[in-house]
Formats: structure tokens, sequence, C-alpha cells
């Protein structure tokens, strides 16, 4: 599949892979494949991104991704749901991070030697890269670009797609911006 990924594409999956490192993560996660995006400065999706004002809001964007890694990945959603149910998840996070350091239920790794040559996907990662064949097929483009990754992070469920919505980038408005007239406006 990655033959037909441009290379702009290609960067932000490389991109992917520096963040997961440096984080330490035990896995390629579909935040990762935010970050790199918003790392990239080059290509259709970042272009969007600007036009949407993104591009001034960056390290809003990325603090509130990591944030979100803080809770183990939930979504404001899910925890607005254990909420509901009593179960508060600032206080689990306090708890555990008072225990085991800050950022321990993020899943990322204090020891980074862990790290082999061969990078995993975790399966929302996967999940993105699918879903950016599938957008890039029914749109008949020949090749997989960075706006196909990016299309595919808002379209499924997750904090990426939450964070960006949050900045009013959703998978309308990109749509608006990258194949229809352009004039679309973020918030």
């Amino acid at each position: 599949m990655f033959e037909r990924f441009t290379k702009d594409a290609r960067d932000v999956v490389r991109g992917a892979v520096e963040q997961a490192e440096r984080s330490g993560a035990r896995s390629v996660e579909a935040e990762h494949l935010l970050l790199a995006l918003l790392d990239q400065e080059a290509g259709r999706g970042w272009f969007a991104l600007a036009a949407l004002g993104l591009a001034e809001d960056r390290e809003t964007v990325r603090a509130a991704v990591v944030e979100a890694r803080r809770r183990a990945g939930l979504s404001r959603a899910e925890t607005d749901a254990l909420a509901g149910l009593g179960i508060d998840v600032s206080e689990i996070v306090a708890r555990v991070e008072e225990a085991h350091g800050v950022g321990a239920m993020s899943g990322d790794r204090q020891d980074k030697a862990w790290w082999s040559a061969r990078h995993t996907f975790g399966r929302a990662a996967k999940e993105v890269l699918e879903k950016a064949l599938r957008i890039a097929v029914s749109r008949r483009d020949r090749h997989i670009g960075d706006e196909h990754l990016l299309l595919a992070l808002t379209a499924r469920p997750g904090v990426p797609a939450e964070v960006l919505a949050d900045h009013g980038v959703t998978y309308e408005t990109l749509i608006r911006v990258l194949y229809g007239g352009g004039e679309a406006k973020a918030g």
C-alpha cells in the first residue's frame, strides 16, 4: 500500500514513527499521525489546516493531544460518560501519576531502548491508513496523499477527530477546502 503514498504522505508516516519513538510509545497511534501532520508545513493536508486557521493553533492542538494521552487516550465523551457513572478520570490519572510518574497511563515507556527496527502500528493508526486508502479510491485519486490521511483522522471517532473538531476542523470543512470552493472558516 505504501507505494501508492505520495512523498508528503510517506513523510507524515515517517514523522509519526519519530513522534512515537520520541514519546516512548509502545506503538504508532493515530495521535502520532496527527502530530506528524502538524509538523509537515507542506502538502495539501498542511495547506488545508492552514486555510482553516490551524497553523496558528498548532501548539494548543499538540497540548490537547498530549493531555488526551495522559488520560490513556480517552476522549472527552468517554471521560464524560465515566463521570456519569461516578468515575472521575482526572482523579484516577492523578493517583496513577502520583504512584508511577507523569504520563504513566499513556502507555509511553521511560525506557526507550525497547524500540526495535520494526515499528508496530496500533489499531487506530492502521484504521486511519486503511480509511485514507478508501477515501482516495472513493475520490478517484491515483495516490494517497497527506490530505487523505487528514480526512481519515477526522472521519473516525477518537482523540484526533475530537481535538481537530474543537478547532473547527471536521471532515466536512476539509472537503470544502480541499475539493470545493475553498471558503471554509474554522470555529
